[in-house]
This record gives C-alpha cells, structure tokens and sequence, in this order.
C-alpha cells in the first residue's frame, strides 16, 4: 500500500534529501489559485458569494450564516455528558499549557535614566476557522478559542461549515464547544470563503474584518490564508495533515502503523511517512496496514492517502540519516519510536511525540499541546499556534533628559553618516537653549 523509497547506499546533501520528500505540490498549487480566486469573489460580492459557494460546496442554501445565540443554546443543551467532560478536560489542559506562552512583560535598563520595556500586546479581534468537511472537529474550537482567550484578546469570531444533515447549521457538537468557551460570534461559513470573509468583511452579516485569521483546513483553506497574507495577520498555513515516524527495528510495526493509519483518515490527501533503518519493519508495517486497513470506518480515504504520492516508507542507512531526512521534509506531526530518542536532534517539526506512548491523536485532544501546527515543510521556519500567535511584541522606550545627553553625540553621528542630518538634529533642539 505505501510505496518504498530506498535511500540506503547514498550520501544525500540536505538539498537533496529535500528533493526526495514526498509531497502532493500540485495539489497545493491547485488549490492557491482556486482559493484566490475565492476570497476575491467574497471581497466583491460578500453574502451572495458566501450563499453561492454554500450551494456549491457544502449542499445548503437559505440558512442562516450568522449563528443566531439560540442555535448556540439549544447545541450546549444537547452536548452529550460525556462529550463535554472531555472537552472540559481538554480546555483545562490546552489553557494551563497556553498561559505558559505568555511572556511576562521585560524591563532593560540600560543607563541611569535610559529603559526599554518590552511587553507583549494582543490583538483585538480574530476570526478562527473549525473545519467540518469530512469529519467534525470540536477540538479544534479548542485549540483556537483558548490560546486567543489566554494571550487577551477581546472580540473572537469563529466560522464552521454548514452542515446539510443539520439543516445549513454548524453541527451542534461544534456549537456546543462554541458555547462552552463562551464565544457568541459564529458562521456558519467555510472553507476558503470563510478566510475571505474574516480578512475583508461581510457588512450584510455585521462581519467586521479581523487582525489575524488561525485555524486548520484542507489545501484550500491554508492557500486562501496565503492570499489574504499581509491584509491580515495569519497562523502557519495549517493544511492537509502530515506524519512522519522514524522508528527503528525496536519499534512495534502494530503501534508505527496505527498510527500512520490514524492520520491517513483525515483526508485523501493526508500525508503518511515512515523512515526506517529496518527494511524488518518496513515490510511489517506494510502487512499491518493492509489487514487492519478494510476494517477501518474510512477505508477509501486511507487507502487513497497512503497509496498517494504524498505517502512512502523510506529506507535509510543509519538514524543519522532519518533524522536529517526528518529535518528536511519537517512535518507537522513526527514520531519517535526509537531505542534511543534524541529528541533534541529533530529541531524541524510542528509537534514532536517522543515513545510508544504519546501518539499523535494524543496530541489531537488532550495532551495540552495545540494540534494547529505547519504542514508542507513550514516546520522549518514556522511555529503551531499558540497564546503568542495572538500576541505583538512592543517596546516601550523611555529616557530622561541626563539619559539621552549621554547618547546625543552618537546619534548625530550615526544621523551624518546616513546622511539624515535632521535625526541628529531632533536631539539637539531639546539641547537648545
């Protein structure tokens, strides 16, 4: 089911490790330019582009896109006990693992008189998104609202498609996690026509735009997230799911291929990787996969997704090798199933699981750690969201008039040599008599 990549024998430079990583690129350039094309489309015509994209993608129409407070009622109503429990668990769990990203605020002082304070502000308004395609993921109501709630932010919208089964509604157990953070501004809008609208605004729906869009999605969502970048503030384009385990000839090939099988459920374009020393534990983990597979509530999108150019099992020499391949194609969730995990040396990675016991679906709900992480390759530079996603760092600058006499003849230097003379002149005009 999952094709063999075979690296061993070969000294790679990381540039060409990079050209090995199996991705689904066309199907992100696809969707860059359908998303484009989509956000414009809200941006022109608001409302009768959001109703027209509801018919077309999600099979509703004449429901209502702003979420009336009843419908938010009625849904936490209706929660089921157990549901609940768990998702108070995990809010519990996600705010305390939050406030920890929150830095407090920095004095310097750098003279008698002369400090910088620099302090950590946040935004005031967000639009999250929680999709609700091929699966309903009141989890990700958590993993936006709580980190936006602990960072102190004061206006928080959150978006959802409507659901045909529901009547056009956002399905209840979303509205439900809604109503149990207390957020009250909902849509029932989604995919790239819910960035779209965040980023430029509804007036029909009293939908003002926000400072910064978060959330997870397909391909589609995180490409419209690119084409509203620099209107708006965003998180790291959270698409498609990814992971990537790297595990020796100690590891259990049932737990490596459950796993993989976990995340291969998401999508058909989930990404399914292994990089294995041990061709023992290849072939085992292909066995797995296979028989456990047929038995699987989303047979057809697993077996799409592994059997994608996305997914692979690659064989490699030495664990030296599978961590710089690690490294180069940074996913956004990697597994460590090795004797000896050096954790420290997988620096590229949204989230990283270390042992047979901490999973990825451990990570999907209640370990505390935020599940809206990078995807395709944006590990690199890219961070998962969390509290300081929602927060800007500012500095406070504040001298007396000793302290900037001592930095004057600086200033006018620097100012002269930059040929900006009336910078320095700025400094000693408060020097005149």
């Amino acid at each position: 089911m999952l094709r063999i990549i075979d690296l061993r024998g070969r000294t790679m430079t990381p540039v060409e490790l990079l050209a090995t990583v199996p991705r689904a690129s066309a199907a992100r350039n696809d969707a860059l330019t359908v998303a484009a094309e989509i956000v414009a489309d809200v941006e022109a015509r608001g409302e009768v582009s959001l109703r027209e994209q509801a018919e077309r993608f999600d099979r509703v129409s004449g429901h209502e896109l702003r979420v009336p407070a009843s419908h938010l009622d009625e849904a936490l109503a209706g929660l089921n006990h157990a549901v609940r429990s768990a998702l108070e668990e995990a809010i519990a769990r996600v705010r305390a693992a939050s406030a920890a990203q929150v830095p407090p605020p920095v004095v310097t002082e750098l003279g008698s008189g002369a400090r910088v304070t620099q302090r950590w502000q946040p935004v005031r308004r967000v639009g999250l998104y929680v999709p609700g395609g091929k699966a309903v993921y009141p989890s990700s109501v958590v993993m936006n609202v709580v980190p936006a709630q602990v960072a102190g932010v004061t206006q928080i919208a959150l978006a959802s498609p409507p659901q045909s089964e529901f009547g056009g509604r956002v399905h209840p157990v979303i509205l439900g996690a809604a109503r149990l953070l207390g957020v009250e501004e909902v849509y029932a809008i989604g995919g790239a026509g819910a960035i779209g609208a965040f980023a430029h605004g509804v007036p029909e729906l009293a939908l003002e735009p926000v400072d910064v869009v978060t959330g997870p999605g397909n391909n589609f969502v995180a490409a419209a997230k690119r084409a509203v970048a620099g209107l708006v503030g965003t998180d790291s384009e959270a698409g498609a799911t990814e992971i990537l385990i790297v595990a020796d000839d100690a590891a259990d090939a049932r737990l490596v291929a459950v796993d993989l099988i976990s995340q291969a459920e998401h999508d058909e374009q989930a990404s399914a990787v292994l990089v294995t020393t041990s061709v023992r534990l290849a072939e085992a983990v292909q066995a797995e996969i296979t028989a456990r597979t047929p038995g699987t509530r989303h047979a057809d999108r697993i077996t799409a997704a592994c059997e994608g150019v996305q997914s692979a099992i690659v064989l490699v020499d030495d664990i030296e090798t599978a961590t710089a391949f690690s490294n180069a194609y940074a996913p956004e969730h990697l597994e460590l199933h090795l004797e000896d995990a050096r954790a420290e040396d997988f620096v590229h990675a949204g989230a990283v699981f270390v042992g047979p016991n901490s999973p990825v679906s451990l990570g999907d709900y209640l370990a505390g750690s935020n599940h809206v992480l990078p995807t395709g390759g944006q590990a690199r530079y890219s961070a998962g969201l969390s509290a300081s996603t929602f927060l800007r760092p500012q500095q406070v600058i504040e001298y007396d008039r000793d302290a900037l006499q001592a930095v004057r003849a600086a200033i006018v230097t620097l100012a002269e040599a930059e040929a900006l003379p009336a910078h320095g002149e700025a400094v000693t005009a408060r020097f005149e008599a």
